[in-house]
């Protein structure tokens, strides 16, 4: 895979995550009921930095959870039982505004499989999606809340989001498959 373009770089995915930040407790009136999930892998640190903008801004902690869908796969049927569940949700989340929060929106299987974790631990009052990056071709009838950067795509290229937690660096990459 070669990198066809450099998309965001740290500064623009910092502004990104801090429109985020105030849009989602715009929408749902303060943060009060707001609840953040990341999905495994690259949702998680930035939930982390979505919660981190709104305590500095609001001075509020918003509880941040983990979310494996590894298990919740439609597309993975024969791995399952071998899979190990990361999920680490200490707060309920019946009743609650869940922003789930992932890296990239493309095809909503695994928005999918969010969705079903979730309500398997308890009816949420609302499930909102935030992604940083929505690249289109779905195959679900799913439409994020919250967008980072929209990059129509076509199905030879990728995105990938590489965050300083994992990666050691904050960009989004258009890559040539």
């Amino acid at each position: 895979m070669g990198i066809k373009a450099k998309l965001m770089d740290t500064g623009a995915m910092d502004r990104a995550l801090t429109r985020l930040s105030h849009e989602i407790i715009e929408r749902n009136g303060g943060v009060e009921n707001v609840v953040l999930i990341g999905i495994k892998t690259r949702g998680v640190p930035l939930a982390n930095r979505v919660a981190e903008k709104i305590k500095k801004a609001y001075d509020v902690t918003i509880p941040v959870g983990i979310l494996d869908t590894s298990r919740y796969r439609d597309d993975r049927e024969n791995i399952i039982a071998l899979i190990k569940d990361d999920t680490n949700i200490t707060f309920e989340v019946a009743s609650k505004n869940v922003v789930l929060v992932d890296d990239v929106l493309y095809t909503g299987r695994t928005v999918r499989a969010a969705i079903e974790a979730i309500i398997k631990l308890g009816r949420p009052s609302i499930i909102e999606l935030a992604v940083m990056v929505d690249r289109g071709h779905r195959e679900l009838p799913i439409r994020p809340d919250f967008v980072g950067k929209n990059v129509p795509t076509s199905k030879i290229e990728n995105i990938k989001v590489n965050l300083t937690e994992i990666d050691g660096e904050d960009s989004v990459l258009l890559l040539d498959l």
